[in-house]
């Protein structure tokens, strides 16, 4: 059976992927045609989160066995096929390239085609640039601002609150984004 899945970003909304990898493959495969197809480096740590409906997690399936005394089972990309956790059209999973911050792709298995089979994966879409993979440097030497922090004001800081309704909103345009737009 072949899977094809539809891949976005919250950080870069016109970057698009459309995946298609026979269901028997590995995590591993995925993983290397998502950071080839995003220009990305293949030595990062990275895993996918299974998620449920609500984009919470379920299971995670690491590259690298990190050794952690917990209850949970450990999944490791290059021992798991993909049939093995996922099944059903619609799942939702995080691509998370950026463990240090958390940030990810955000997946979603649009299409199973039984009876079909596919040697290699391949990246059927790509559109717009992937955000950058890693953020830059925090600890980096300071940049020089030609401001007199005096001059600063409402206008540079925002307002001293927020709106919940306008993140209430954005949320749900997140949201409509995911269902449209992928």
């Amino acid at each position: 059976m072949i899977y094809k899945f539809l891949i976005g970003s919250e950080e870069a909304g016109n970057f698009k992927l459309e995946i298609a990898i026979d269901s028997s493959d590995t995590f591993v495969r995925l993983r290397n045609t998502i950071l080839e197809a995003a220009g990305y480096d293949k030595s990062q740590m990275d895993s996918f989160v299974i998620c449920d409906d609500d984009w919470c997690k379920e299971k995670e399936v690491t590259y690298y066995d990190m050794d952690t005394d917990s209850d949970e089972d450990i999944w490791l990309m290059e021992d798991t096929p993909l049939d093995e956790l996922i099944e059903d059209e619609g799942q939702k999973i995080k691509f998370v390239f950026d463990y240090m911050t958390e940030r990810y792709f955000y997946m979603i298995l649009k299409e199973t085609i039984p009876g079909k089979n596919l040697h290699d994966p391949l990246c059927q879409r790509k559109e717009g640039k992937a955000p950058l993979e890693t953020l830059p440097d925090m600890f980096a030497a300071p940049v020089k601002v030609d401001t007199d922090i005096d001059d600063l004001d409402e206008a540079f800081y925002g307002e001293e609150s927020f709106n919940e309704e306008e993140l209430r909103e954005l949320s749900d345009e997140f949201e409509k984004d995911r269902e449209e737009g992928i």
